[in-house]
């Protein structure tokens, strides 16, 4: 975190412990630039970024102000329920101003082209900030390989239909994996086939006999931050994966939707080991802003580029929103809030962790290790049922994910878990919901 992001993340800490109050003056340019140990420009422009996102105010010859805030709905609208089920983002953390003022400048920027269809292919200005923009995460590609989808969920719907240069037709995923895209699969009569993945990662020599069969398209795969495990590939892992694709001709559909939310050691995602053009990469943005942006990016290999622009085939994306996506970019908002909800979710994290280091001295509950982004697997004794843990829960105003959903229907060798979230649980309520996990999965395992 550079310096300028880490000034305003210390400056909004101290408002929210109470330190700055509504209507407080805050310190001094010069002041606040001791304080932090800073430039008196670096005080200026994180002021006047509080300033913009209407958290202070200035007065002329006077000083910086706090805003005074309206309640926070968010804590109250729960109504005493602990959610460890929705994968949405935290609305309390949604940058309703920061994109307001996006939104405004968008129209303002392209008033003119807003008039028209636009490019199937995506915004052209968008796409080129994405060129600098992907390149954080290692994914070096060009502007024409870079495509804006309705979403990931309709770029994974184009790979899944169209025909790919090898001829073949059946599509591998990870057991447990991506529940809504499996359904999709099936419901399209498509041939798709698992692959048993568990926190510790998947084995090697299965997954190449599965190459070297001749019968896959592409190998889909959440490599980092898994949904539901939250664990991610070691460096080894993903080198190897990228190696299998090269020799077998089988591409891998690399979906990173949670790279902007990990913490901790650095992982590059299997394009930065792809000597072959075998890696498709897709990038939600949903999970940073908001699930209704509904904008995803997707780095094409040039094999597939022409057919993939085919089957998209029309505009589909909001010209505005995209408008609005390049400025919260090019702004630097994009990266002010990634930093701050990466911060907020790590801790939710660790209180889970240390949660069950308080309440789990039984061991009933194997969660999955170094578990980052927002999920973490709580894998049950197989005396436990999970239909019956799950509504004993929700009886008590807490829900939780079945494990069940996660795989194909014919797939036999499930671990048995559930799938918490943290997204959407408030740091006052992690305790006391794994507490009542874990004395209902102690209830249900007859200790």
């Amino acid at each position: 975190m550079n310096r300028y992001h880490w000034v305003i993340t210390e400056m909004e800490k101290r408002m929210k412990e109470g330190q700055y109050r509504p209507g407080d003056k805050l310190p001094s340019v010069r002041s606040a630039a001791e304080l932090y140990g800073c430039s008196v420009s670096t005080i200026l422009r994180a002021y006047g970024e509080l300033e913009r996102t209407h958290t202070i105010y200035s007065i002329p010859q006077s000083g910086y102000y706090m805003v005074e805030k309206a309640e926070d709905p968010g804590a109250a609208a729960s109504g005493g329920k602990i959610d460890f089920a929705s994968a949405s983002p935290d609305l309390n953390v949604f940058p309703y101003l920061d994109f307001q003022h996006c939104l405004n400048k968008a129209i303002d920027q392209y008033k003119y082209n807003l008039f028209t269809y636009g490019d199937s292919l995506g915004l052209d200005t968008l796409r080129r900030t994405l060129v600098s923009h992907l390149a954080e995460y290692q994914v070096f590609a060009g502007q024409e390989r870079i495509l804006i989808t309705s979403g990931i969920q309709q770029a994974l719907e184009i790979l899944a239909r169209m025909p790919f240069p090898s001829g073949r037709t059946e599509i591998l995923v990870e057991q447990p994996g991506y529940d809504i895209y499996q359904r999709y699969l099936e419901a399209e009569g498509l041939s798709v086939s698992g692959i048993a993945r568990s926190a510790a990662g998947i084995n090697l020599e299965e997954l190449e006999e599965r190459f070297a069969s001749g019968r896959f398209k592409f190998f889909y795969t959440m490599p980092r931050y898994h949904n539901p495990l939250g664990t991610s590939y070691s460096t080894e892992q993903r080198r190897a994966i990228a190696g299998l694709a090269a020799r077998y001709d089988v591409y891998i559909a690399e979906d990173d939707y949670m790279a902007d939310l990990g913490i901790g050691r650095r992982y590059d995602p299997i394009y930065a080991y792809d000597q072959t053009s075998h890696v498709i990469y897709l990038k939600s943005f949903s999970k940073i802003i908001f699930p209704g942006l509904r904008l995803g990016a997707v780095v094409v290999p040039e094999p597939l580029l022409e057919t993939f622009r085919s089957y998209k085939g029309y505009t589909d994306t909001s010209l505005l929103s995209q408008a609005a996506l390049e400025v919260y970019i090019k702004n630097g908002m994009y990266g002010h809030h990634r930093h701050k909800i990466k911060a907020m979710y790590a801790k939710r994290i660790r209180a889970v962790y240390e949660a069950l280091g308080r309440h789990n001295t039984k061991g009933l509950v194997e969660p999955s290790a170094d578990s980052s982004g927002t999920y973490i697997q709580f894998k049950l004794p197989v005396t436990v049922n999970l239909e019956r843990l799950v509504k004993r829960l929700g009886g008590r105003k807490i829900s939780v994910v079945s494990g069940n959903s996660f795989y194909l229907p014919a797939w036999k060798s499930r671990e048995k878990f559930i799938r918490i979230s943290i997204s959407r649980a408030g740091m006052d309520q992690i305790d006391e919901g794994i507490e009542a996990v874990i004395q209902e999965v102690e209830r249900g395992s007859g200790w």
